[in-house]
């Protein structure tokens, strides 16, 4: 399995995200972003847009991938797009909204089997690491899950999709984000409940490569 989770962007080691491809190095990715989907339609092409020249400049080849043309479709229609790329980059924004997506879509799935078989390397930063942990509870003290009913009619998804065996929470002590005194409280109260979690600083990033015994901030 490997990861390159970040807290905000593409962090300060993207050449470690570089580094998971092996020989093959950078080519095409799959940049995902509907933990946006809730945004206005300029906004978010904005974001996507951000994304796409930050990855281009390190070398990838990317392409959006919008997991809402794959949604009440047949679940192989995603998996099968999936597989046209050996890394995927899940940028930030509503978990709760990528959630949806994801499950929606039927991508959460298989990008879980894909990374159980070793076939891409997943990455991204913020909300596109939180959806890997085992649950977002306690993310609402962040992001507002009600944008998924505001947004598709529908309740949100509390579940995570497992990968992780713990809560990834994203721009803690990191002074100038909107989101660090919100991240802080999250971290709080985790650490009230006796939740497995690990934080992050904006710059920093988690990186797996193998079993997440192997895991490491850098």
């Amino acid at each position: 399995m490997r990861l390159y989770l970040s807290s905000f962007r593409l962090g300060d080691r993207p050449d470690q995200l570089v580094a998971l491809l092996g020989e093959a190095g950078p080519g095409r990715i799959a940049v995902i972003a509907n933990a946006m989907d809730s945004a206005p339609a300029d906004v978010r092409q904005a974001g996507v847009q951000r994304e796409t020249t930050a990855l281009t400049a390190l070398g990838f080849h990317p392409v959006e991938l919008d997991l809402r043309t794959f949604f009440d479709q047949p679940k192989d229609a995603v998996r099968a797009a999936l597989h046209d790329f050996p890394a995927v980059w899940v940028r930030g924004g509503n978990a709760f909204m990528l959630r949806y997506a994801l499950a929606r879509s039927g991508a959460d799935t298989a990008l879980v089997d894909l990374l159980r078989r070793d076939a891409l390397v997943y990455a991204g930063y913020s909300a596109g690491p939180c959806v890997l942990a085992p649950t977002l509870r306690g993310l609402e003290l962040v992001d507002p899950p009600q944008a998924v009913t505001e947004t598709w009619g529908d309740q949100p998804l509390w579940d995570g999709l497992g990968v992780l065996d713990h809560v990834f929470v994203p721009h803690v002590d990191s002074p100038g984000h909107p989101e660090t005194d919100a991240c802080g409280s999250a971290a709080e109260h985790y650490r009230t409940a006796g939740t497995p979690h690990r934080t992050l600083r904006d710059g920093q990033a988690l990186v797996i490569d193998g079993d997440q015994s192997q895991s490491r901030i850098i």
